[in-house]
């Protein structure tokens, strides 16, 4: 009974005002950034750490490894195995969890704060004194592999991890950040243990605090946290030397929807026309509904339910990747009316109308990111990771609302360039019943 008040007191908790006092930078030790909003409208405090341990460290041939160290975090620690570290947790109703991304290891924390001082000490044992338990190894290996399976029948999955093998050739950003099965196979308890000891570091890392505690405890609590490990930042990865691989090509499934993934080569978070080229991705593919991609492809010739488009930052470099999924006689069309898109829309750029509607809407969600703990924890340490200042928090809306129609549309033109599309398609692709094709290349098939 007392696990469970504590869990309907943590969700009850979950919403609170959008940043109720500005954000500010803490200085707590030596290679770590540290932002903090302080905010003691609920009894709750929510944690983001960024540790520089994605996919893109992932060692020749054992593909996967980071994202296997990083679903053990909770699998036992220190004096802990692994039911009893996350009984700990549970008893507290502390949250914990671990998203693996091609760069960072993004760990977030949840906790009432009269838990504080065990949820970081509970952390802390993960960070510091990770287990790597032969049964906890078999049974997340298992997992993994379980999930491998799961995604070789889901076209969505086949298409993307296809399209950044082909999008970045010859570099870990081209493997899947789940790995494969020769990879996690491959991954003994000294990969992880070594792994952990490399990455898991205060060099480098990114962490966000939001909630019920005052600076001082906090400074306390993270620097027992994160003093302990290694303080020597990992080599970084190796530069993309090439990105995107213009053309088409088809993993053949026998799926009755295909599913296309997309993609161009984006903007670094450091170019100026950064915030532009988000604001035209909206317009042609990111606004949902309101997209250009969405009226085209869907509303007006309904070939697909869903069309979206979306920018992904990577340390080297940024992307525009999109999706559609459609029949298999349909495919053909959607690429099409697809690449027609684009090119207009790299010619001649947004309407005012479209520019207004879409600062309207993206200055106006804005303040939702920061309408929880979590959100605001999560919010600021995206922003971390984008190399961002501090002052972006405040700035952002007023930068965005500065955009004039030029700036778009040249964004536009850096960035849709359709002869510059990357095209993976996982499934078959049938040609129309009228037997017409479209005038371009045919798929090559994989």
């Amino acid at each position: 009974m007392k696990k469970f008040a504590a869990a309907m007191a943590l969700a009850l908790f979950a919403a609170t005002p959008a940043l109720a006092a500005a954000p500010r930078a803490l200085a707590v030790g030596s290679g770590e950034q540290v932002w903090f909003e302080e905010d003691h409208t609920v009894p709750m405090v929510a944690v983001s750490i960024a540790l520089p341990a994605g996919s893109v460290y992932d060692p020749q041939g054992k593909a996967g490894l980071a994202a296997f160290a990083a679903y053990l975090i909770n699998e036992g620690a220190g004096d802990l195995h692994s039911e009893a570290y996350q009984g700990a947790l549970a008893d507290r109703a502390i949250q914990l969890s671990m998203s693996p991304d091609r760069d960072w290891l993004i760990v977030s924390l949840s906790t009432l704060s009269a838990q504080a001082n065990d949820a970081f000490r509970l952390l802390a044992l993960a960070l510091q004194r990770p287990r790597f338990d032969a049964d906890a190894i078999l049974r997340v290996r298992a997992q993994m592999l379980q999930s491998l399976q799961q995604d070789a029948s889901d076209p969505a999955a086949v298409a993307a991890n296809r399209f950044y093998q082909v999008y970045f050739a010859g570099h870990p950003y081209g493997h899947p950040v789940g790995g494969d099965a020769a990879g996690l196979n491959a991954v003994t308890a000294a990969d992880l243990k070594a792994f952990a000891r490399r990455h898991w570091v205060r060099a480098g890392a990114q962490v966000a605090v939001s909630g019920d505690i005052d600076a001082a405890t906090l400074t306390a609590l993270l620097k027992a946290t994160l003093d302990p490990l290694p303080g020597t930042a990992p080599p970084p990865p190796p530069p993309v030397l090439h990105a995107g691989a213009p053309g088409e090509s088809v993993v053949a499934m026998a799926v009755p929807q295909p599913t296309a993934i997309f993609g161009l080569p984006g903007l670094a978070r450091s170019d100026p026309d950064y915030l532009a080229g988000y604001v035209a991705n909206y317009i042609v593919g990111g606004g949902g509904f309101s997209s250009r991609l969405t009226d085209e492809v869907r509303e007006k010739r309904g070939l697909t339910y869903g069309i979206s488009t979306g920018f992904s930052d990577f340390h080297g470099g940024g992307m525009v990747i999109g999706q559609v999924a459609t029949r298999q006689d349909a495919m053909n069309a959607s690429l099409a009316v697809i690449r027609d898109v684009l090119a207009a829309y790299a010619a001649h750029g947004p309407t005012p109308a479209e520019l207004a509607d879409a600062k309207t809407y993206l200055t106006g969600s804005y303040p939702l990111a920061f309408s929880s703990n979590a959100g605001i924890a999560g919010q600021l340490n995206a922003f971390q990771r984008a190399g961002l200042p501090l002052s972006y928090v405040a700035r952002r809306n007023a930068i965005l609302n500065a955009l004039t129609l030029a700036d778009v549309k040249r964004a536009a033109a850096r960035l849709f360039d359709p002869s510059r599309l990357t095209v993976v398609v996982g499934g078959s692709i049938a040609v129309a019943a009228t037997g017409h094709k479209p005038a371009r290349k045919p798929a090559s098939h994989i």
